[in-house]
């Protein structure tokens, strides 16, 4: 659904433009989904508009774009059999309760997982979704309905574990499918399910859960069917010292030695986390062009380390940004994702290094930075042919009392909470408040069916 109306966004305070940064202007005129109009400052658009949408004390920027996450894990926020625990010994608590999910879970995750992020401002989401079992076959299927329903823009991954505890790897083995059931399932969705047009509201792209959930029997496999259909790669890689560990054990060599051998080093591969890269690899990585999600938040709940996602950019590697799970982060807000990125990778940086990351380095990632990794030129920015995917967001609250610079406010105030959002040209959060949603219905049945799933552990 898309809306004819052309609509003015007049005149806000400010608009982000990631090649340009922060610009005062008129504003955007938005039709059919699209970017019709940009508007010079003082100026009206060049025609009749159906609507006026005052932005002047609003900070308008493209859409937010989330390249990796994990709906289902909503439901087991703060678990307190996973807390205070690195990577490997959290997923080992969290797959027992994971193992009883239910369609209806699925459902009630997925939609509160995207009201969260569209209230954040966040207009694209991706999500890994890797957990099957008898009874949530169709997982993904549920997961389409739902994101459609809400009314944000998705690129959904059939994730997949092959590789159980009986043959060496970390997930039980009643949480792991054989190639075969995976291999076809993923051709199913592709075909039922993706959407390459530019535009698209709805995508699929492939994606084995982990070095060490998979056979490399399955990652060769699910390279091929890729490329038989042209679709996007995802898997976590080099997100802690023990997966680094768990490969050279297993297969005697490193994550990404291991990830390039069965052909997935290639521009339409993104791998979530990448911290653990040395520079050769970092290089190698450039070279391909491929992308990296930097999730900052749940690395630091997870003790995991710092993304060099600044080197990583500064290589030629595809930066986006990550809220990740909602086991891990424990939210789904991403723009404060943004501000949690630009702190830590200052952190990260050397003393000697006199250019910091700044708060356009993290916005970029956010926007334009996501919809490069996933292959979607039409998405993160404000210029006239992009959909009409933005966010904007007041300045109003007390944190932001005194700030000079608006744009920068924005992200080192910590805002928390998008305004008003649109996707495809559709108003989807008025006022801080889901259009045509009852949050407050989405969460009593999400809390309701956490509250069952715990008690099922």
């Amino acid at each position: 659904m898309t809306s004819a109306l052309r609509t003015w966004i007049r005149e806000p305070l400010v608009s982000y433009h990631p090649l340009r940064g922060a610009v005062v202007d008129g504003g955007i005129v938005t039709q059919n989904g699209m970017i019709v109009e940009s508007v010079a400052w003082g100026e009206s658009p060049s025609g009749p508009v159906d609507e006026i949408f005052d932005a002047r004390s609003l900070v308008l920027l493209p859409g937010l774009i989330n390249t990796h996450h994990h709906f289902y894990q909503t439901l087991t926020r703060a678990l307190r059999s996973a807390l205070d625990k690195p990577l490997f010994p959290w997923l080992e608590s969290l797959y027992p309760v994971w193992a009883h999910l239910s369609i209806e879970m699925i459902d009630a995750a997925t939609r509160l997982a995207c009201a969260e992020l569209l209230l954040s401002g966040c207009t694209t989401t991706t999500d890994h979704h890797y957990v099957f079992s008898d009874a949530t076959r169709e997982g993904i299927d549920t997961q389409m309905r739902a994101a459609g329903e809400i009314g944000i823009r998705s690129v959904l991954t059939r994730g997949s574990m092959s590789l159980g505890e009986s043959e060496g790897g970390l997930p039980p083995d009643s949480v792991v499918q054989d190639i075969d059931t995976i291999l076809a399932d993923s051709e199913r969705l592709i075909e039922q399910w993706h959407n390459p047009a530019p535009g698209a509201m709805q995508q699929i792209a492939l994606a084995p859960c982990s070095p060490f959930s998979v056979t490399t029997e399955l990652m060769q496999a699910t390279a091929a069917l890729a490329d038989k259909h042209d679709v996007l790669l995802h898997t976590h890689l080099a997100e802690t010292e023990d997966e680094n560990q768990f490969c050279i054990d297993s297969f005697g060599k490193r994550p990404l030695d291991h990830i390039e051998d069965c052909g997935w080093l290639r521009p339409k591969t993104w791998f979530a986390h990448g911290i653990h890269f040395t520079e050769d690899e970092i290089r190698r990585l450039g070279a391909a062009s491929v992308g990296v999600t930097h999730c900052p938040s749940s690395n630091m709940v997870l003790a995991s380390g710092i993304c060099p996602a600044s080197q990583l950019e500064a290589a030629g590697v595809r930066v986006g940004l990550g809220v990740d799970g909602s086991a891990s982060n424990d939210c789904s807000n991403l723009i404060q994702e943004v501000r949690q990125a630009l702190m830590i990778q200052r952190l990260g940086q050397p003393a000697s290094d006199r250019t910091l990351t700044s708060h356009l380095d993290a916005l970029r990632w956010a926007t334009a930075g996501g919809a490069a990794l996933l292959h979607r030129p039409e998405l993160g920015s404000l210029a006239v042919g992009q959909r009409a995917d933005v966010a904007l967001f007041a300045l109003g609250e007390p944190r932001f009392s005194g700030a000079d610079d608006p744009l920068a406010a924005l992200i080192l105030c910590g805002a928390h909470a998008a305004e008003h959002v649109m996707v495809d040209g559709v108003w989807r959060v008025r006022d801080r408040e889901l259009v045509g949603q009852s949050l407050d219905q989405l969460q009593t049945r999400h809390r309701d069916l956490a509250q069952s799933l715990h008690a099922l552990a």
